[in-house]
C-alpha cells in the first residue's frame, strides 16, 4: 500500500493551489519556455490593455522564482505597469542576465515599445522638452543641501534622452534630475 501522499502543485506566478494550465512564455527557442498558471493568472495574461496592477502585485515575489520563464514573464508585465510606485520599485531591483533580458525583450509588442519611449509625468500626461511641472511630493536632492519641496514649479524641463523616467530642472539655480512619478505637467 502506497502512503505518500500525491504531490500538490502551485501555479508558478501566483502560487495559488487549483487547477493548472501549461502556459508558453514566447518567443519559443528557449529552454524550459512552458509554466503552469491557475485559471485567474491565465485570464489576466489574455487580458490586452493595461495589467491590473491589484492583480499582480504577487510578482513582487514571483520575479525571485528560479524559474526563467517566471522572471521573463514578472519583467515584462512589471515593465507594463512601471507607472505604479510598486512595480518600479520592482524593476529596479529585478536583476536578468544577458540572455534572459534578450528573452524578456524579444516578447514585448511593437506598441508596448513605442509607449516607453514617452516621458510621462505621475498622471501619465505626455511631457515635452520646455514643459512647466509641478513637484508631487518633497525631495531631498542627492550630493546637495537643497529640498525640493511639493508643489514647486520647475520650469523649462528638459527630457534625459536614455531614460524616459528621467527629467532635467533648475531649482533654486541648481540644476537637478527629477524622477517622472514625483511630478506632473502644468497646465499652460
Amino acid at each position: 500500500m502506497n502512503t505518500e501522499s500525491p504531490q500538490v502543485k502551485a501555479c508558478d506566478l501566483c502560487k495559488s493551489v487549483t487547477e493548472l494550465t501549461p502556459y508558453s512564455v514566447l518567443p519559443g527557442g528557449f529552454n524550459n519556455n512552458e509554466i503552469a498558471v491557475c485559471a485567474a493568472c491565465l485570464s489576466e495574461l489574455a487580458q490586452t490593455d493595461k495589467p491590473d496592477s491589484r492583480y499582480w502585485r504577487f510578482l513582487a515575489e514571483a520575479m525571485w522564482s528560479e524559474i526563467p520563464a517566471v522572471q521573463v514573464l514578472s519583467w515584462r508585465i512589471l515593465s507594463r505597469l512601471k507607472d505604479e510606485d510598486w512595480a518600479a520599485g520592482c524593476l529596479e531591483i529585478l536583476y536578468l542576465d544577458d540572455d534572459l533580458l534578450a528573452w524578456a525583450k524579444a516578447g514585448v509588442t511593437e506598441e508596448t515599445e513605442e509607449l516607453t519611449e514617452v516621458h510621462r509625468d505621475s498622471l501619465g500626461n505626455e511631457l515635452q522638452n520646455g514643459d512647466s511641472v509641478v513637484l508631487t511630493r518633497t525631495l531631498d536632492v542627492k550630493g546637495s543641501s537643497l529640498n525640493a519641496r511639493m508643489g514647486t514649479v520647475v520650469k523649462n524641463i528638459r527630457l534625459v534622452s536614455d531614460n524616459t523616467d528621467q527629467v532635467e530642472g533648475k531649482i533654486e539655480g541648481q540644476t537637478i534630475v527629477i524622477l517622472t512619478r514625483y511630478l506632473r505637467r502644468q497646465k499652460s
